[in-house]
């Protein structure tokens, strides 16, 4: 799992107990998964189909930075399937994981699921690829 993407939390992102809102870190979790998706597949023609179980484990306070680290689970005909782990930066603690979460390739034109054509090995290779570059 790589962690590539990072948030700080702010007075508007906090709940009722000031603590990161469990809402927000699901809205930046779709975000974040959709924008490694998009990335993966080389398309913007996507849409979550699925988000499964999601088990907060920790809380974030104002001013944490929290990062994301997403990995390709399964690849399927028409789909992806992403983890998301969302933890704080400086501590390294879990704040919640975001499992089996599905996004499908949609034609543009007719909004029907189509094949994208790709494989689990062949992101595995471009991932490597593409982080080679990143000079990490």
């Amino acid at each position: 799992m790589h962690f590539l993407s990072r948030r700080l939390v702010m007075p508007s992102d906090l709940n009722y107990a000031n603590a990161l809102f469990g809402g927000r870190v699901l809205e930046w979790i779709d975000g974040e998964a959709a924008t490694y998706a998009i990335c993966q597949l080389e398309t913007n023609s996507l849409v979550t189909k699925h988000i499964g179980a999601i088990n907060f484990e920790s809380p974030a306070m104002q001013g944490d930075v929290v990062e994301f680290g997403l990995a390709t689970k399964k690849v399927g005909r028409t789909s992806i399937t992403v983890t998301c782990l969302v933890r704080n930066k400086a501590t390294k603690a879990t704040i919640c994981l975001a499992d089996d979460i599905v996004f499908v390739q949609l034609d543009p034109t007719t909004r029907q699921p189509v094949a994208h054509g790709k494989t689990l090995e062949g992101l595995v290779e471009q991932t490597q690829i593409e982080l080679s570059t990143l000079n990490l």
